[in-house]
């Protein structure tokens, strides 16, 4: 397969849905575009019904070029991330991967225009976030919910404000960022350097103030991004959960169990805020951004030290801080259905406590005018006609 060839390919599926986020060769199914979270098929020139082993192997082996680092972790861990880029515009952040002995492939569209926090509509407490000096930022969720599209905002803000150095290890780099304010420094694994551990290690020694970590994926890692943090450099990172407390319990279940309690008081002591995020469907089509922000203070420490419990919750802390522009899953999705951007079933679905998202949609109703009174028991029919009397017999005396 030529280069122009696939390149054609991905042009044209890339037009023929709207909303496309990933493109999708799987043996056995046809193109296939990921449009506003559903996958469909892309129907292209030429077409093919269902695409063979022999096409996926052709599609992958074209994107790795010829690369020893990436056939050598295709070959013994089965999979390998990689980019690809069709021009100065067009860029894409690729799995590829064995399945049933075949080949797979799925690419990431990267945006082409650098995200800001007004463009996408985050709350303003991430001005806030960008300006803490020191400790662990963490932007969590599933795959593909905009992750790396926050981080690149809140980077973005700080290039913008600040005269820092910016050291990001990503894999691979999706957003570039020109010198603006501060000054970037962007490398990509596998060719800029080996592993994160190795790369966090290199930059504790390169003078950053802000250090990006693609993503939290071992001990070894966040060992070395909490005394990052804790030696006065600002760290921003990922994990794939779905909210604060399975965020502190994936770190906590890195480490052996004798280590937890020193862990638990590191963590209460460098992390600044975790955000975690979820795309839900639009109403009018697309997808809308809720979250959960919870920043720090002496209930979030001693609920990190201490463990969750009866008596207390990450969740009722967050709710509980909602004036300081803190909010749980549920608050926000309240927030998208009382601007009519969801529905109440979407809202319900996605809901971490269905008690409390239910009492949110009941009150947002209510100011609405769409809840009936209820009856509060047997009405008197006024308007019906008086039953007639019951009639006595009479009994009369026989002469």
């Amino acid at each position: 397969m030529r280069h122009a060839e696939l390149d054609s390919i991905l042009t044209d599926m890339l037009e023929t849905h709207d909303g496309i986020s990933d493109l999708n060769f799987t043996v056995g199914r046809p193109f296939q575009v990921e449009s506003y979270g559903e996958l469909k098929a892309a129907n292209i020139q030429p077409s093919i019904a269902r695409l063979t082993p022999y096409q996926t192997e052709q599609i992958a082996m074209h994107i790795i070029g010829g690369d020893v680092r990436l056939l050598r972790e295709l070959l013994h861990r089965g999979a390998c991330d990689c980019s690809y880029g069709m021009d100065d515009r067009t860029r894409f952040r690729v799995n590829i991967f064995k399945q049933r002995g075949h080949f797979a492939v799925v690419m990431r569209k990267m945006q082409s225009e650098m995200p800001s926090i007004a463009s996408l509509g985050l709350q303003p407490i991430f001005h806030d976030m960008c300006r803490e000096k020191n400790g662990l930022i963490l932007v969590t969720g599933a795959t593909g919910s905009g992750k790396t599209t926050t981080l690149s905002a809140m980077l973005n803000e700080i290039n913008e404000r600040l005269a820092v150095h910016v050291v990001t290890l990503e894999d691979p780099i999706e957003f570039i960022h020109v010198h603006n304010v501060a000054t970037f420094n962007q490398r990509e694994l596998g060719s800029d350097f080996e592993s994160y551990p190795s790369g966090l290690r290199s930059a504790l020694r390169q003078a950053p103030k802000v250090i990006l970590v693609g993503e939290m994926r071992d001990r070894e890692t966040v060992e070395i991004a909490l005394t990052a943090a804790e030696t006065g450099h600002l760290v921003l990172s990922t994990i794939h959960t779905i909210n604060a407390g399975q965020s502190i319990n994936r770190i906590l279940g890195m480490f052996a169990r004798e280590e937890e309690g020193q862990l638990r008081i590191r963590l209460a002591d460098t992390l600044r805020w975790i955000v975690s995020q979820r795309l839900v469907p639009r109403l009018s089509g697309g997808r809308v951004l809720v979250n959960e922000i919870m920043g720090t203070n002496l209930r979030v420490r001693e609920t990190i030290n201490l463990g969750e419990g009866d008596a207390r919750s990450f969740y009722d802390i967050v709710e509980a801080n909602a004036t300081f522009g803190w909010t749980t899953f549920d608050q926000s999705l309240g927030r998208a259905y009382a601007n009519e951007e969801i529905s109440a079933e979407t809202a319900d679905l996605y809901a971490s406590n269905k008690a409390r998202m239910t009492r949110y949609i009941d009150d947002i109703n209510k100011r609405r005018g769409l809840v009936e009174e209820k009856s509060p028991g047997l009405k008197l029919d006024l308007d019906s006609q008086a039953a007639p009397a019951p009639v006595r017999a009479s009994h009369r005396l026989s002469a």
